[in-house]
């Protein structure tokens, strides 16, 4: 394991020193791929602030190679297709040396084609269904093993919820996350008829219907719980419609795996407070380097922007990678692969994360309740938890591990000992 929490790595987070950068014949670019316009919004115009912010920090600390780093910025627009377009763009005609982009997984499998046959390399900061292992991705949110299965456990154990509504945005993450946890449902003895299960598009507006399905599910008496991974602007239609319906945290809790700091801004919270939302990170973790990099993005954003998860795990994946660049002394793509394992960096909730040779980080998984001023109180945390990007409660891929370090494999079969297939399922 390679420890590179250095002085240098350190200054370029919080940009207190300035060291002039040598001049190269070009910059080295970061492309910058999400969404400033349309439903993702929302949630991807902080990531594009976080990643100037970084950028321009590491150039305060010296830049990268001795050169400049210069942020490319497109704007997908929550155009699932135009992801691919504005990811060749990048590769082709900005010439980026390394993307960091997508929040949704139908925009991030968009770009995947993409990345392989340009054999880019691309950091992808949030919260997925796993069952995907891309030599040209690294995936620095949550699998489900990180958030998902957690956030259950926390429901079955603590709260003794015994009807589950599993309500997602209608496109690849929930739909298979719902599969995921509909499995482990059932091996957790919840029968199949107290699992209801509903998708609605992007955008998504009217919630009476469901909110009182949800409620009737109630109807016995037995404890009901909602896990979300309802998507971008329909979040505030949802939680209106309960908060309009008159249910509270006590009645029915939520949990949420799409919803942060960024999220709740736009939200009167007051009737939201008790709900919960499970991450690898909340703006109200408790460590000196958390209050840093908060007291930095405020001092430059304003007062009122908060930090959230993928923030986070953008802030891990760029000084990851600039440590690997580093060490490779290049940024070429393959060599750059080859650094980024076994490379460490401290999490801003305490700890280290690492990243694995599955492309997977270890980060800790955190429970949170909505408080009434839009941050969270952190009620349960655990120490770090590696990354799995094959469940263990879908037989299909119980048997598929990811390994690309020594195995050379994403999708390499424990049974035949043979490797399914190098290019990603898109």
């Amino acid at each position: 394991m390679k420890l590179k929490t250095t002085a240098l790595a350190l200054t370029a987070l919080l940009g207190t020193t300035a060291i002039a950068a040598a001049q190269c014949a070009d910059p080295i670019k970061v492309g910058v791929l999400h969404s400033l316009s349309g439903t993702m919004a929302i949630s991807e115009t902080t990531l594009k602030d976080t990643m100037e912010l970084l950028v321009e920090n590491q150039n305060t600390a010296g830049g990268l190679l001795g050169c400049e780093i210069e942020a490319v910025v497109v704007d997908p627009a929550s155009d699932w297709p135009l992801f691919a377009e504005k990811a060749r763009e990048l590769l082709t005609v900005s010439e980026v040396d390394v993307i960091f982009g997508s929040w949704t997984s139908v925009s991030r499998k968009s770009a995947l084609p993409v990345l392989e046959e340009l054999n880019g390399l691309m950091f992808y900061p949030v919260q997925y269904e796993g069952e995907e292992s891309s030599k040209n991705v690294f995936y620095t949110g949550a699998a489900p093993n990180q958030q998902a299965i957690p956030a259950t456990d926390y429901f079955l154990e603590e709260l003794g919820v015994e009807k589950f509504a599993l309500l997602g945005t209608d496109y690849v993450y929930p739909r298979t996350t719902n599969n995921i946890l509909e499995a482990y449902l059932q091996d957790k003895g919840i029968p199949t008829e107290d699992i209801f299960v509903n998708y609605t598009p992007f955008s998504h507006s009217d919630w009476a219907t469901i909110v009182a399905d949800v409620v009737a599910l109630g109807a016995d008496g037995k404890q009901v719980g909602v896990i979300s991974t309802i998507n971008g602007d329909a979040n505030i239609g949802f939680y209106k419609e309960l908060a309009a319906a008159g249910i509270s945290a006590d009645d029915i809790p939520v949990v949420a795996f799409s919803v942060g700091e960024e999220e709740l801004s736009g939200l009167d919270t007051s009737n939201l407070v008790g709900h919960l939302a499970a991450w690898n990170y909340f703006q109200s973790a408790e460590s000196e380097l958390n209050d840093e990099w908060v007291a930095a993005w405020k001092a430059k954003m304003g007062e009122e922007r908060v930090t959230n998860d993928p923030m986070e795990a953008h802030f891990i994946g760029f000084n990851m990678w600039v440590n690997a660049v580093t060490e490779a002394g290049t940024t070429d793509v393959d060599a750059v692969r080859e650094a980024m394992y076994g490379q460490e960096f401290p999490n801003l909730t305490g700890g280290t994360a690492v990243m694995l040779p599955n492309h997977h980080l270890a980060k800790p998984v955190l429970i949170g309740e909505i408080t009434a001023d839009g941050q969270f109180d952190i009620i349960s945390q655990t120490t770090e938890v590696p990354g799995d990007a094959w469940t263990d409660y879908l037989p299909e891929s119980a048997v598929l591990i990811s390994d690309w370090q020594e195995l050379g494999c994403g999708m390499y079969n424990t049974q035949t000992e043979t490797c399914v297939q190098l290019t990603s399922n898109y």
